[in-house]
């Protein structure tokens, strides 16, 4: 499929995929949508309302790029706990995409990139140990194959858009995302979508609308209840 890429709003890339229309983040700031959605509304939501937390263990729904993985693991060297990280994702990008991101760049003038590499330069299907607080399993395989239960803390569910792949935003891959999470975990997306938004419901997910990212009036959280 072919691939452009295209600087978003706050100055950091995307890739955008002309055939569906689609990018792989918000055209109205990379950076910026990830660290709401993700970082803010769900790690920080997460160590607020779990503060016992020493280990968080998050399952991305998505890997792509890799930035809300970098992200995470720069974020968590200022705190008190520990990341196990596992990013899900079907089709892999190459080393040509590579070379059009600059997230390291744009968030810390290219002094994490050798961070950034290591996400992406270690082996899949095996735990890695990026740093003292994060390690990594990258599995490539579709979000339909995931059978783990009961396993993690908090979903970053950031897969294409409901209008480019309505079946990754339907009940029964809200189910397995509801079976993957602990009792009182967590997930956020950055898509509000009325459908997406019941089918979680219809999954047993209590969820809420919350203010969205830049560009976005509102995000979905969702809880597993205890």
């Amino acid at each position: 499929m072919k691939r452009n890429y295209i600087t978003t709003a706050d100055g950091s890339s995307t890739i955008y995929l002309p055939d569906l229309d689609e990018t792989y983040h918000s055209r109205h700031g990379a950076i910026q949508e990830a660290m709401h959605v993700f970082i803010k509304e769900g790690l920080h939501f997460t160590i607020s309302t779990q503060p016992n937390l020493k280990e968080i263990s998050i399952l991305e729904i998505g890997f792509g790029t890799g930035l809300n993985a970098f992200l995470t693991c720069l974020e968590i060297e200022g705190l008190d706990c520990k990341i196990d990280y596992t990013g899900v994702e079907a089709y892999p990008i190459t080393s040509q995409d590579l070379q059009h991101i600059n997230y390291a760049n744009a968030i810390a003038s290219g002094s994490k990139d050798m961070i950034f590499k290591a996400l992406h330069d270690c082996p899949w299907e095996e735990k890695n140990t990026i740093s003292s607080r994060f390690s990594l399993l990258k599995q490539q395989k579709s979000f339909t194959d995931i059978a783990d239960k009961g396993l993690y803390n908090l979903i970053y569910f950031d897969a294409f858009g409901p209008r480019v792949q309505p079946e990754l935003w339907s009940e029964a891959v809200f189910k397995i995302m509801f079976n993957a999470l602990k009792e009182n975990g967590t997930l956020v997306t950055y898509s509000a979508q009325g459908n997406a938004r019941r089918a979680m419901q219809a999954a047993g997910f209590v969820v809420e609308r919350i203010p969205g990212p830049p560009g976005k009036r509102e995000m979905l959280r969702a809880r597993k209840p205890v």
